[in-house]
């Protein structure tokens, strides 16, 4: 892979001291603060996330399967403690373990020895966010990994959950976005990525728990009709022109990454997910 340009950089960012084959693919050093919830999306020129009728394929359509863009993801999970995701993200992605070196394999070697040097586990474990509890316990995923759901969730699992998964249910119908970073702080979970879907993280970032945002633009565009059921970024609620502060720019031809500092918001309704 050619390496990653970077043309703006805020002074003062964390920096774990990467690698010589790391830092040269991502044209600099990187880190990330603890604590922090860090949001990680690909998106149109015109601002799309996820395609109708694309499922789990959705960021890679968008991408254009752009391998920095999975380079840059694969260095954000490898620095994570966990990599968190919502029922319908879970849902669409059959067989994906949200490891680094399942999306860039190149890489592996790298990324274990960084999380190594940081101090973590050998894989994030994953956290799946569901309500309802409708969700498919054969997916490889769930051998590590913790379900947050509701009591109705909890009785729809009914101990069907595999080795290696555990459940925290929180005794609401609903619940917001402090609530849910409270129960990972509570497990430890320090440095959360979240990978969407957009009504997650859209309830995340009015609820003020988003740190930063990774925001990788492809230069696609796809357009809207009426009904299509595409997505922007955030779904499902008025964040009113939330504030960010830029703190990064990369570019890797037409392809720009983008890092931003999230100001947060007074405190949005509960979160209500599948």
């Amino acid at each position: 892979m050619k390496p990653i340009e970077r043309l703006f950089e805020r002074e003062g960012l964390p920096s774990f001291g990467l690698s010589p084959a790391l830092a040269v693919a991502y044209g600099g050093d990187f880190g990330l603060a603890r604590p922090g919830l860090y949001a990680n999306f690909v998106s149109s020129a015109d601002g799309l996330v996820e395609l109708s009728g694309a499922g789990g394929l959705s960021g890679r359509v968008i991408s254009g399967d752009s391998e920095p863009d999975r380079f840059v993801m694969a260095l954000l999970r490898a620095s994570a403690d966990a990599v968190l995701i919502g029922a319908g993200v879970f849902r669409s992605v059959s067989g994906n373990l949200w490891h680094a070196e399942t999306v860039y394999p190149e890489g592996a070697q790298h990324f274990i020895a960084l999380r190594r040097q940081l101090g973590l586990r050998t894989h994030p474990l994953l956290v799946v966010v569901t309500a309802s509890g409708h969700i498919d316990v054969s997916q490889p995923g769930l051998r590590d990994a913790l379900v947050v759901t509701t009591p109705a969730g909890e009785a729809h699992l009914g101990g069907t959950l595999p080795p290696g998964a555990r459940l925290a249910v929180i005794n609401a119908d609903t619940f917001g976005g402090k609530t849910l970073m409270a129960v990972l702080s509570a497990e430890g979970l320090s440095v959360v990525l979240s990978e969407g879907g957009p009504t997650l993280i859209g309830r995340l970032f009015r609820d003020g728990q988003v740190s930063e945002l990774f925001l990788t633009r492809s230069p696609l565009l796809f357009g809207r009709t009426p009904n299509d059921q595409h997505k922007s970024l955030v779904e499902g609620v008025d964040l009113g022109g939330q504030q960010m502060d830029l703190l990064d720019v990369r570019r890797h031809e037409s392809h720009l990454f983008l890092r931003y500092a999230v100001h947060a918001p007074p405190p949005g309704p509960a979160l209500a997910l599948g």
